[in-house]
């Protein structure tokens, strides 16, 4: 205990026992800390420390025989990590190990690794084999309580072949990223049937004894729509394209009628082309990957942690596509650290387990050496040869990976466009895996699309660009979305503002108190030295490195190794850092001159932070006294807003209106895009497929209900605007009782019981589905009596054919009943009007 010891065991009881993890060192530590800070009083004193320990039950775990304190249990022990530099010494280090301690116990995080490892020994005839007890489970160290005749190992310490990762448990589904939800007063916003307005917030109206919230639009002219909340899903963000301003439309005039007739017309056509093109497609000869086999379970059971539950689906996905007979082109989308490499490295265990190649395109020769790394840590057990071809590697060493890639020796290379050039063969090219594809040149994209046609293609991005969206999303790929962040992982604290050296100081001091490490990015490599040496006279403690893209091969690849070793404290570098580097320790981010980076470049940038447990902060500064262009403040803009987990999707719709739709679709359909708003152009381009295809479409209930009840979000139970529109909008799509009744458990899970509004509206929304089923199209309570309007009159009598109680239909569009008590009980009319409904 450290940092704010004293106020952390104020919360613990007073006969709690607190353990000490080597105390001598802790103390040692709290004091360096103490010396370090610039506050007085927040972090405690060393003797403060030990003396609010004294009236306590201390365990310390000490690596020595130093006599203990008073009420202090030690627990002699020593860690050990590192045993013999290669297997032989491995081996005879764990047998020494096993004669020296009664009871060694080997921990293992799977079945398969426990068989490799006891083949292993049984082949290579270890003695005291018997003597080690193999258990299931995680050890960060190996542990040796040498007294005791205990010792307890780690596999990954045992062989050092992998890194151990943090075991993560299922993590809480995160923020949709499906399409962009949120919206704030003074959004444009486009209604369905009502055209283009602006949002100015919610308001609580009441009506027949009903009290709801809903959204407030102003239309052209001031004309303003309240839509109740069960109508949310009528309303979506207003996304343009290139930014091009939309205009109010009029409530009743021609105008939007027309723009959203010639849209549809124009997606029929659009959607014919497309299924044109995927049956095109699915008719080409692809590679049929053969069904896993006992090599498969076992690769997937050494990943040192849990799968969520997108990583699972987007596997198997995978799987699908490369088993079946046509090239797979899949694009598999989720923020940075959501899990897509793990994903990548098992399609291509799948390929060269089927005796075919993989090549890995990225593009940064520091990616690529990244990548290297952890493919070759990963398949480190298996005879897979993985090789890199950039300008890290010498011209020999490139001729020699280049004949094992003709000659089938090599099974994955991974490469920047220099895997493109012509000189570049393949014995057997199975796979083609392409990490964030829009860094590629217009040139590589066309010999990327000719390799579609005959291989499968996986293509990986944190963030999508408004190209590779509307690809993705209007059928032209398909599309995997990983949309659940890890456990742990927080979101990253984003600040955008002038430059100020005194706070780049505090930032650097404050990361380098906790032992972490720096990311400063300065963009123009002639004055970059100029802006370390700036940043070396600020924080004249740390040790400041520089890497760029110019430097010399070997100069650049020692930089970036003493980076990730923790040897250098602050690297100020270009946009190189940009994908891929895994550093967990380095959780602080400064960017200089941020107005000339571009939307999604800045939001990968922010993702080489808050990989690990620790709060993570990104500073993007600009220049002070100077004026920025409208559209690098619209992006600036846009990176404070869209901050938390989950928000690459929000970046690539921002960067869709701020920078347009690319030549895709073409200048006409752009037109229509900007005339009625991509969400609706993208429904309606959904709508016309189906109707091609015949798919059904799941729609939610239209059906209104207004029985007198008090239906709504309350601001103190969900504060947060967003979250309430989001709330109602999923309560709207709703389509079945589970849907509703998932929405239920989500809420009390996030935000605790449900009061009594959120529970009628949640009533209502059953009503509603099961209204809809039985042919009505609206509930209303007039003079004591229900009254059902019917769209369907047959399918209502049918519905009560057998039930104990029967409305009374009038006539074909209305039945009616007595209510069973008076409408002001708006809870017990509704209750009443669910269980008719329920009723067999």
């Amino acid at each position: 205990p450290t940092v704010g010891a004293a106020s952390l065991l104020s919360y613990l009881a007073q006969d709690a026992p607190v353990f000490v993890v080597e105390p001598e060192r802790t103390w040692r530590r709290a004091g360096e800390l103490a010396e370090r800070a610039e506050r007085g009083g927040f972090l405690a004193e060393p003797a403060e420390l030990r003396q609010r320990l004294a009236h306590r039950s201390v365990v310390s775990f000490t690596p020595g025989d130093e006599p203990a304190d008073r009420g202090e249990v030690r627990i002699p022990c020593r860690q050990r990590d590192a045993f013999g530099i290669d297997l032989e010494g491995t081996l005879d280090e764990l047998e020494r190990l096993c004669t020296e301690h009664e009871d060694t116990r080997l921990y293992c995080m799977s079945s398969a690794e426990e068989d490799r490892l006891r083949n292993l020994l049984r082949d290579r005839e270890f003695g005291p084999l018997e003597r080690i007890h193999f258990e299931r489970g995680r050890l960060n160290h190996g542990v040796l309580f040498s007294k005791e005749g205990l010792a307890f190992i780690p596999h990954h310490r045992l062989f050092g072949r992998y890194r151990q990762r943090r075991l993560l448990r299922h993590a809480e589904q995160g923020r949709p990223i499906t399409d962009v939800s949120d919206l704030r007063p003074g959004d444009i916003v486009v209604h369905v049937l009502h055209g283009i307005a602006r949002f100015r917030g919610t308001r609580v109206l009441e009506s027949d004894g009903r009290r709801a919230e809903h959204l407030d639009l102003e239309f052209a002219e001031g004309v303003r729509v309240y839509v109740p909340s069960e109508r949310v899903e009528m309303v979506h963000r207003y996304i343009g394209v290139g930014g091009r301003r939309a205009e109010l439309s009029n409530l009743h005039g021609r105008r939007w009628r027309a723009a959203r007739r010639k849209a549809e017309q124009a997606v029929e056509d659009l959607a014919a082309e497309l299924l044109r093109f995927q049956a095109l497609r699915h008719g080409s000869r692809g590679i049929a990957f053969p069904p896993d086999d006992e090599w498969h379970r076992q690769f997937e059971s050494e990943f040192p942690y849990e799968e969520t539950e997108d990583q699972l689906r987007s596997i198997e996905q995978v799987k699908a596509d490369m088993e079946a007979p046509r090239p797979m082109d899949r694009l598999i989308c989720g923020d940075v650290g959501y899990g897509k490499t793990e994903i990548a490295m098992r399609a291509a265990f799948k390929t060269v387990m089927s005796e075919r190649q993989v090549a890995v395109l990225v593009p940064t020769t520091i990616l690529a050496q990244q990548h290297c790394w952890t493919f070759r840590e990963r398949m480190a057990d298996y005879p897979v040869r993985v090789e890199m071809l950039s300008r890290f590697v010498t011209p020999a060493g490139a001729r020699q990976v280049l004949e094992g890639m003709a000659g089938g020796q090599v099974d994955i290379v991974i490469g920047t466009h220099r895997l493109l050039q012509k000189d570049v063969g393949f014995k057997d090219l199975g796979l083609v895996i392409i990490d964030e594809e829009q860094r590629f040149g217009v040139e590589h994209k066309e010999k990327l699309k000719r390799m579609r046609s005959s291989v499968d293609v996986l293509t990986l991005t944190a963030t999508p660009i408004p190209r590779t969206l509307h690809m993705a999303m209007m059928g032209l790929r398909d599309i995997s979305a990983l949309q659940t962040p890890p456990l742990d992982r927080r979101a990253v604290e984003t600040r955008v503002q002038q430059f100020d050296a005194q706070l780049l100081r505090h930032a650097v001091l404050r990361e380098l108190r906790r032992e972490g490490q720096v990311f400063v990015v300065h963009n123009r490599v002639h004055n970059i030295e100029a802006v370390a040496r700036t940043v070396r006279e600020l924080v004249p403690e740390a040790s400041v490195e520089v890497a760029h893209g110019q430097m010399p091969e070997r100069r650049l690849a020692e930089v970036m190794r003493r980076f990730t070793e923790g040897s250098v404290d602050v690297l100020v570098s270009t946009t190189i850092i940009e994908n891929g580097l895994d550093i967990p320790n380095a959780n602080t981010l400064i960017i200089n001159r941020a107005e000339l980076l571009g939307l999604a470049e800045m939001h990968q940038l922010r993702g080489r932070v808050g990989r690990y447990i620790h709060k993570a902060y990104t500073y993007f500064f600009t220049p002070p006294q100077r004026p920025i262009t409208p559209e690098a403040r619209q992006r600036l803009e846009a990176i404070r807003r869209y901050s938390d987990l989950g928000a690459g999707f929000d970046i690539a719709l921002r960067d869709l209106e701020i920078r347009g739709a690319g030549n895709i679709l073409g200048p006409e359909q752009s037109g229509h895009i900007a005339a009625v708003g991509y969400n609706l152009y993208c429904r309606l381009l959904t709508r016309a497929t189906a109707r091609l295809t015949g798919e059904m479409i799941r729609e939610p209930p239209s059906a209104t209900v207004n029985i007198g009840l008090n239906a709504l979000l309350p601001e103190s139970y969900v504060p947060a605007l967003e979250q309430r529109i989001e709330v109602y909008r999923q309560v709207g799509r709703a389509a079945d009782l589970d849907d509703v009744r998932s929405v239920a458990r989500a809420l009390r899970d996030r935000f605790g019981a449900l009061p009594e509004p959120v529970q009628n509206l949640l009533l209502e929304a059953e009503i509603r589905i099961l209204a809809e089923r039985a042919g009505v199209d609206s509930i209303q309570i007039q003079d004591g009596r229900l009254h059902f309007m019917l769209k369907d009159a047959g399918s209502f009598r049918a519905h009560f054919a057998d039930a104990a109680i029967r409305p009374r239909v009038v006539r074909d569009e209305v039945a009616v009943i007595e209510a069973p008590t008076p409408s002001e009980d708006g809870r017990r009319v509704a209750l009443f009007v669910r269980d008719l409904f329920g009723q067999p």
